[in-house]
């Protein structure tokens, strides 16, 4: 098969690479598009190796067509339209994936669009709702707001009745965060965000989803009121940062750390469970939407990857293939 390689001097290379061959609990997907994530811009430059056993091909979603079903596959079947969270492996023509991350495309999506959910939507809801225990009535703060993971959870919080502030880098950003549904925000480039969002919340933020990390650590917990909770899941400002143990101590709050690539398969089968139940029916009745900013040719893949880097994206860039 044809796959997106990474040469020794990191450039992209549409090349060949051995098929993919899927094992008993295993679905083969012929990948119609794939999405960037931020791992695969660190992961190509030598930062983010893959976990044990996943392919080292970038690429941590997919949608497209079941070609093959594994032995033990109890669900899928050939010619099934899915999108799928991978380990690694989605820029290329074909993927294995377990089948506990592999869902339906939601009824009206474009492929194009269902490849952009798998790895932002996992995301926000794992880290909002399954490891923050998100409630109706709270407010959160989402940093990079404009992101894929930050356009989904914008519109998870909406849906599920909790306030957002974001944190964004433009005021195209801002603007578009707040018709998602984020009821206030700031411009990082204008000063800090910490007093604009304490004009959101008087009394301090339930959670706070972070990707940033030391930049933004003093803020965050300055931010949070009792019984508040940080998740960390970037470490895009820094992996060092001195912490107030006395505020953290007295708010009682929790400071989780989470990522989703290395969970184990039964853990991620969870979270994909949950997002077919409760929020595939929303996407499939329009109330939440995957935000497209631009679609390339997967033999495109590097300028797809200088757009990324560029940080003037809102919301997911997808690659297609012409198989």
């Amino acid at each position: 098969m044809k796959a997106i390689l990474v040469a020794d001097d990191k450039s992209l290379v549409w090349g060949d690479f051995e098929d993919p061959v899927p094992g008993d609990n295993d679905v083969l997907i012929r990948v119609a598009a794939t999405a960037i994530n931020r791992a695969d811009l660190v992961q190509r430059h030598g930062g983010y190796p893959p976990p044990a056993g996943a392919s080292p091909i970038l690429g941590l979603e997919c949608a497209g067509e079941v070609v093959e079903a594994g032995s033990a596959c109890t669900r899928y079947k050939t010619g099934d339209q899915v999108c799928a969270l991978l380990p690694g492996g989605g820029y290329a023509e074909y993927a294995v994936v377990d089948e506990g991350s592999v869902l339906p495309i939601p009824v009206g999506l474009k492929v194009s669009e269902a490849a952009g959910i798998p790895e932002v939507f996992a995301t926000a809801w794992l880290n909002l709702f399954m490891e923050a225990n998100l409630q109706f009535g709270e407010k959160v703060v989402l940093h990079a707001g404009a992101s894929g993971v930050g356009t989904a959870g914008i519109q998870l919080c909406r849906s599920f009745g909790a306030e957002s502030f974001v944190t964004v880098g433009s005021a195209e950003k801002l603007a578009t965060c707040l018709d998602l549904g984020a009821a206030s925000g700031a411009n990082r480039h204008d000063g800090p965000f910490l007093e604009k969002a304490q004009v959101f919340a008087p009394e301090g933020v339930d959670v706070v989803l972070d990707p940033v990390g030391a930049g933004y650590l003093a803020d965050n917990i300055k931010l949070l009121r009792t019984g508040g909770r940080l998740v960390l899941i970037g470490l895009l400002g820094g992996a060092r940062a001195e912490i107030d143990l006395a505020q953290v101590l007295m708010k009682r709050a929790r400071i989780i750390g989470s990522t989703l690539r290395a969970r184990p398969l039964i853990e991620k089968a969870e979270v994909m469970a949950q997002l077919e139940a409760k929020v595939w029916p929303l996407i499939e009745a329009g109330e939440i939407k995957v935000v497209v900013d631009r679609v390339f040719p997967i033999e495109e893949a590097s300028q797809a990857h200088d757009l990324v880097a560029s940080d003037q994206t809102i919301g997911k860039v997808i690659m297609e293939l012409n198989h």
